[in-house]
C-alpha cells in the first residue's frame, strides 16, 4: 500500500461531514468534548508532554461530559514513550463484602444497573496520578486546574452532553425513587431538570474533590479525606465499598498484545478488557481481500468475523487470575484460519453476550517529541449506579453490572474480582514506530468500531476523518444487526436475504464514538479525525 498516496490524501473523502481532516506539527489532543480538547492542547503548550495533556483532558471530561465518566469511574491507557509501548489497566475489582451468594441472600437474581451493588472500586484517578508520576513533565496540580477551574467557575452545556443528560433525567425521575438517589439530583439535576444546552453549569463539590486529588496525587481518594467520605457513606446507607477496598488498590502495568493486520500491528489491552475480541475479529477478517467497502459482502465478513470473536469473548473473559486461555494460541494465524472457515454466505448463530450501549469518553493526544496516548474513562452506564457521595460530586460507576450471579459464568462475582470490562484504547504501530493511537467508545461497540475504522483505514485507504465518518454497522446479538442511516438500501436488503435481522438505526449513541490520531511516517505530521457523532473536536498546534 503506498501510504502518502491513499491514507493521507485530503481528497479521498467519501462521506459527508461538516468536518474535515485535521493536521498539525507540534501536538493534537482529540476528544468527545471541545473544552476537554482545548484543556489538553493548553497543556501541551505549557510544557508538558502527550500524557499531561490527557490527564488534563481526561480531568476535564469528567466535569463537561458526566454524562458519559466521572471520578468514580475506570481508565486504561496505552502509551507510546521514548519508543516504546507502555499499558495500564486501572479497573477496579468488586468489594471485599460483595460476593454473589450475598446478593442471591438479599433476593438478586442478577446483577442490577443502579445501586450500591454493581458499584467496583474506581480506579480513574488512580490512573491520572500514576500516568503522571510515570511519564508527565508537569506538576500533577497544575495538569489538573483546567479540570477544577471548569468546576468552580461553570462552563455551557454542549448539545450531544445535554441530550444525554435530559434522556438520563427524566429516565431517573421515573425509577430511581430510594432516598440513596437523591444526591445524584441534588447534583445533577438542580433546578429539578437536567440543564440545557448552552446553559452554565457547575459543580463546587467537584471542584474541591479534583483539588484534593491533584494535591494529594490522588492519595486522599484512595487512603485519605475522601476514601473516608465514600467509607462512611457505603457505610450509612446499606453499600459494600470500604476504606480497605480503595487503600489496597494500585493501577497494574500491562503488555498490551497485538496482531499483524495486513502490514500494520495493532494493539490492545489484555483482559479483562475486551480488547482481544477486537483483534480476534480482526485476525479472522484479514484473510479476506477487499475491493470496495460499500459491498454486502464485506459488511457480511466483517459482521461475522466479529461475531466469532465475541463467541470466543463471552466464553473466556474475566479476571486475569482466573482465565486459564493461552492468549498466543488465541492469537494465531492458524486458529484465525479456523474460525474463518466457519464463515459462509449466510449469517452465523453463535452464542454470544447480547451487546448493550454505555456511557464512555475516549481521547487521544500527542506531542512534538512524537509520544502519544490512547486513553479511555468510564462510568459504564451513562451516569453509573447514580450513587453519588455527598458534597464531593463522587458519582460512581456501576461496571459490576457485568457481573453475574451464575456460579458456571465466567464472570461469577466474587470478592476482589475484576469483571469483563468493555473500554478499550487501541494503539497502531508499523515497522516498529508509532502510527495511531485511536478507540471508539460505547459499551460493546467498542471492538466492532475498532474493526470497522482499522479496516477503513488499511483495507479501503481511508483518511481519519473519512474512516470515523463511514457509516456504521452494529451487531446488537444472535442474528441482530442495527446498520447506520447512511448504509445504501440495496446493502441493508441483501443483509437481510444473507439472514441477518437488519434494522436501519438513526440513534448515533448505537454506533459509538471515535476519535483517531495519526503520524505520518514520511513528514512526522500529525493527522486527526473526530467523530460527527458527538460533540468532539481536534485542538491542533
Amino acid at each position: 500500500m503506498n501510504v502518502s498516496n491513499s491514507l493521507f490524501n485530503p481528497l479521498y473523502y467519501p462521506y459527508p461531514s461538516q468536518r474535515t481532516v485535521t493536521y498539525a506539527k507540534n501536538g493534537m489532543v482529540a476528544t468527545s468534548q471541545p473544552l476537554a480538547a482545548q484543556a489538553g492542547l493548553d497543556t501541551l503548550k505549557k510544557g508538558g508532554n502527550a500524557v499531561d495533556a490527557a490527564i488534563a483532558a481526561a480531568a476535564c471530561l469528567t466535569v463537561v461530559e458526566p454524562t458519559s465518566n466521572g471520578i468514580g469511574g475506570d481508565a486504561f491507557a496505552i502509551v507510546w514513550m521514548d519508543g516504546k509501548l507502555h499499558g495500564l489497566n486501572s479497573s477496579g475489582p468488586a468489594p471485599k463484602r460483595l460476593s454473589a451468594d450475598l446478593l442471591k441472600a438479599n433476593g438478586f437474581d442478577q446483577m442490577p444497573r443502579h445501586g450500591w451493588e454493581p458499584v467496583t472500586v474506581p480506579g480513574a484517578p488512580a490512573a491520572w496520578a500514576e500516568l503522571s508520576k510515570k511519564f508527565g513533565n508537569l506538576p500533577f496540580e497544575e495538569v489538573l486546574q483546567p479540570a477544577i477551574t471548569y468546576a468552580e467557575e461553570g462552563f455551557p452545556i454542549s448539545p450531544i452532553t445535554g441530550y444525554f443528560w435530559d434522556k438520563s433525567f427524566k429516565e431517573f425521575q421515573g425509577q430511581l425513587k430510594n432516598p440513596l438517589f437523591e444526591h445524584w439530583f441534588s447534583l445533577f439535576a438542580t433546578k429539578n431538570s437536567a440543564p440545557k444546552v448552552g446553559e452554565m453549569w457547575k459543580s463546587p463539590s467537584h471542584a474541591d474533590t479534583l483539588r484534593s486529588i491533584a494535591r494529594t496525587h490522588a492519595e486522599s481518594f484512595y487512603r485519605g479525606e475522601l476514601a473516608a467520605k465514600l467509607d462512611a457513606f457505603s457505610n450509612a446507607t446499606g453499600g459494600y465499598i470500604r476504606a480497605d477496598d480503595l487503600a489496597d488498590y494500585y493501577p497494574e502495568w500491562v503488555e498490551p498484545i497485538g496482531i499483524n493486520y495486513k502490514g500494520y500491528d495493532i494493539w490492545e489491552l489484555p483482559p479483562n478488557g475486551q480488547g482481544l475480541v477486537a483483534l480476534l475479529a480482526l485476525n479472522i477478517l484479514k484473510g479476506f481481500d477487499f475491493t470496495e467497502r460499500e459491498t454486502p459482502e464485506t459488511y457480511h465478513k466483517q459482521i461475522e468475523s466479529l461475531k466469532l470473536a465475541f463467541a470466543d469473548g463471552k466464553a473466556l473473559i474475566s479476571d486475569p487470575s482466573e482465565m486459564t486461555a493461552d492468549l498466543g494460541e488465541l492469537l494465531s494465524d492458524a486458529y484465525a484460519q479456523k474460525r474463518r472457515r466457519l464463515i459462509g454466505s449466510t449469517a452465523l448463530w453463535p452464542e454470544a453476550e447480547k451487546p448493550v450501549e454505555s456511557g464512555t469518553v475516549y481521547l487521544a493526544a500527542a506531542d512534538q517529541e512524537g509520544n502519544m496516548v490512547s486513553f479511555i474513562q468510564s462510568n459504564y452506564n451513562d451516569f453509573g449506579s447514580a450513587v453519588v457521595v455527598p458534597g464531593t460530586g463522587i458519582n460512581l460507576q456501576n461496571r459490576g453490572h457485568n457481573f453475574s450471579l451464575d456460579p458456571n459464568h465466567v464472570n461469577y462475582l466474587k470478592p476482589e474480582k475484576r469483571t469483563y470490562h468493555t473500554i478499550i484504547p487501541g494503539f497502531i504501530t508499523k515497522e516498529g514506530k508509532a502510527f495511531s493511537a485511536f478507540g471508539v467508545m460505547g459499551g460493546f461497540m467498542q471492538p466492532q468500531g475498532h474493526l470497522q475504522v482499522i479496516s477503513n483505514m488499511i483495507d479501503f485507504h481511508m483518511n481519519p476523518q473519512a474512516a470515523l465518518d463511514a457509516p456504521r454497522w452494529h451487531w446488537s446479538g444472535d442474528k441482530s444487526i442495527h446498520i447506520e442511516h447512511g448504509v445504501a438500501p440495496h446493502i441493508g436488503k441483501e443483509l437481510d436475504a444473507k439472514g441477518h435481522d437488519v434494522t436501519v438505526e438513526i440513534n448515533p449513541k448505537c454506533f459509538g464514538r471515535g476519535q483517531i490520531i495519526i503520524k505520518d511516517p514520511e513528514t512526522s505530521v500529525w493527522i486527526g479525525g473526530t467523530d460527527h457523532r458527538t460533540d468532539g473536536t481536534i485542538a491542533a498546534w
